[in-house]
């Protein structure tokens, strides 16, 4: 979502009906992450890009704790075409809800609110909230000493932002320990 973390030139804002946002992980990684999942009534916003020379393959690699699932229904965006778009998610039965053995990163959620903002203001980080589920989740505080590896530092008013949304939503945030840094930078981390 955050264009500063993937070098896709031509991105544009899109809306899609049918999905909606949840925190989950898999035994790929050793955090939770954003996935889509299926929801008859929702509309989330984000960005299409297109794929440079047509390589999904390397996007998919890139995404490889997801499935590549091909879209149809792709409403608001500024292109005079329909564009052959899809939506990264991870199919039901391959994860679970995160766990203190598998927080959220503060760092990797400061990326992604702060691309919503840049994209869609302070309207579309509701919308994100709104959208999202499992904010009851651990949220790692790691925003001093960021373990997401395409962290961004965010001005004082997106980080305000982020921390007055996660006091609406009721999360909670988990000190950092030296322990739980030590297991998400296992070789086999992501």
């Amino acid at each position: 979502m955050n264009r500063q973390t993937h070098d896709y030139g031509e991105a544009h804002p899109a809306r899609v009906f049918g999905w909606r946002r949840t925190w989950r992980h898999t035994a790929l990684r050793p955090v939770a992450f954003l996935t889509a999942v299926p929801d008859p009534v929702t509309r989330i916003d984000g960005l299409i890009a297109a794929v440079p020379n047509g390589d999904w393959r390397a996007l998919d690699a890139r995404e490889h704790a997801y499935d590549r699932v091909d879209l149809t229904d792709l409403e608001d965006h500024p292109l005079p075409f329909t564009p052959k778009v899809a939506i990264y998610s991870i199919p039901a039965g391959k994860h679970g809800a995160p766990t203190m053995a598998h927080p959220i990163l503060l760092s990797y959620l400061d990326v992604v609110v702060q691309g919503y903002h840049q994209e869609f203001g302070t309207e579309g980080v509701t919308r994100f909230f709104q959208t999202t589920d499992g904010w009851d989740a651990p949220i790692l505080d790691d925003r001093t000493q960021p373990l997401y590896p395409r962290h961004q530092t965010l001005a004082r008013s997106e980080t305000r932002l982020v921390d007055r949304m996660l006091d609406d939503v009721g999360a909670r945030l988990v000190p950092l320990t030296r322990s739980q840094s030590e297991a998400i930078h296992k070789p086999n981390g992501s």
